[in-house]
């Protein structure tokens, strides 16, 4: 492929992006939607011109693009999360409901999977349902910036969890064999956490030492390069590396919590306090950045075949809601105060595509007949259902919101007041495009 037309094509899809951000501002459809389906309409027209290389090993993209992202999403959330004593409860709450959540859609969704795949063992049932029973942060968080306060904050604590939580007993359960017995199983995964633990305070706690006293001007990406690496090492020893990135970006962020007493002589908060501002932009950027071509090349990954097989649609609803159930039972024993909008905001996207492709790479752990739309249908499935909770929940019409800028379409909300509202409102997104809505 000429070089140029890969840059011009590169380039394209991030201005592309850019203008679905704004669309998904104005209308609350997920722009991840958006990038899934430009993927979807590139391979159709590489197809349909006999330039789709067989090479470009999109496998090995997708599992690359999404580790790195997965490295940024939790730092940009870690940076947005403020430790205060009277958040004890919430984040208290965030991960029982979490760490439930988990584990009941785990096991519902396995004992789904050995029904519909009857030759299925219990072990593989419940590896392949763990991609599907974690939340999406990388849609979660960008998508509740309109929630007041406290939801917000509750769903970002949850899919941070969510996410840790889920790719630690991910990555336990591919290293087991499948004969270990539940309690060996358990215990490593104890053992893990407190060890990762300990080091993410020690990582955390040096690093930010270490980001007060760089002088050089290159310094920004040099930290969020060692970050990577630490998180790629904590992989390779089969550590919670996530754990060290929460934990970097939360002491950093709470420097007045975590540096108290004698701690205190060992940093500069004002001196520190630009340079926080300007990585927290960077990491916003380089966020949105890697989401963008994840989901574009997931869409070239995708096979369409899987949107005409009525069964696995029939399937994908039934896991659907299979999640949406035992959300429901988790908020409404568990936190009653977050029940509506939050019960809807559960999309599965970026860490259940990479833990798929994950598992792909283990031919023991294997399910013959799974076809793909399994995935697929969820992830949009969840997605639409947020978008149109986020939209009633701000007491609007989704045909309004969606449908009120096209012309030829006429709708009673685009008379009188509603038609300066939604001007304003548009001008306002518009103006105030800082990527926080991706």
């Amino acid at each position: 492929m000429n070089p140029y037309l890969l840059i011009i094509a590169m380039a394209s899809v991030v201005i592309l992006s850019f203008f679905f951000n704004i669309l998904a501002k104005k209308t609350n459809i997920p722009s991840v939607l958006l990038l899934i389906g430009l993927g979807i309409g590139i391979k159709a027209y590489m197809t349909a011109n006999n330039i789709l290389d067989k090479d470009l090993a999109l496998d090995t993209i997708l599992e690359v693009l999404g580790n790195v992202g997965l490295v940024m999403i939790v730092l940009e959330a870690a940076l947005d999360l403020k430790l205060e004593r009277e958040k004890t409860s919430l984040i208290l709450k965030s991960f029982i409901i979490a760490f439930l959540g988990i584990g009941g859609s785990m096991f519902a969704i396995a004992a789904f999977f050995m029904y519909i795949f009857p030759s299925t063992s219990f072990y593989t049932a419940v590896v392949y349902s763990i991609p599907l029973s974690i939340m999406s942060s990388a849609i979660i968080i960008p998508s509740v910036g309109r929630l007041t306060g406290k939801k917000k904050e509750f769903m970002v604590y949850e899919s941070t969890f969510s996410d840790i939580l889920g790719i630690m007993v991910f990555y336990f359960m591919i290293g087991a064999d499948g004969g270990a017995g539940e309690g060996s199983i358990i215990w490593s995964i104890i053992v893990n956490i407190v060890v990762t633990i300990v080091i993410s305070v020690v990582v955390a706690y040096g690093m930010v030492y270490l980001f007060q006293h760089l002088r050089m001007q290159v310094k920004l990406f040099l930290i969020i390069a060692v970050l990577i690496l630490l998180f790629a090492v904590g992989k390779f020893f089969h550590l919670s590396s996530l754990l060290i990135i929460l934990a970097f970006g939360l002491v950093l962020n709470n420097t007045d919590v975590f540096f108290q007493g004698r701690l205190s002589k060992y940093f500069n908060h004002e001196q520190v306090k630009p340079i926080l501002h300007d990585f927290h932009n960077l990491t916003l950027e380089s966020a949105f950045l890697i989401r963008t071509f994840f989901f574009v090349v997931f869409g070239l990954s995708i096979t369409l075949s899987s949107f005409y097989n009525v069964e696995v649609a029939v399937n994908s609803f039934a896991i659907v809601g299979i999640l949406y159930a035992i959300r429901f039972l988790l908020l409404r024993f568990i936190a009653r105060e977050h029940l509506f909008p939050e019960i809807f905001i559960a999309p599965r996207g970026l860490i259940t595509v990479l833990l798929f492709f994950v598992l792909l790479k283990h031919e023991s752990i294997k399910i013959p007949n799974f076809d793909t739309g399994l995935l697929l249908y969820p992830i949009l499935i969840s997605s639409i259902v947020m978008m149109i909770a986020l939209i009633t929940y701000r007491k609007e019409k989704v045909t309004d919101v969606l449908f009120h800028s096209i012309p030829g379409v006429k709708t009673k909300s685009t008379k009188g007041s509603k038609k300066e509202e939604y001007k304003k409102r548009s001008e306002l997104n518009t103006e105030n495009q800082d990527f926080d809505g991706f």
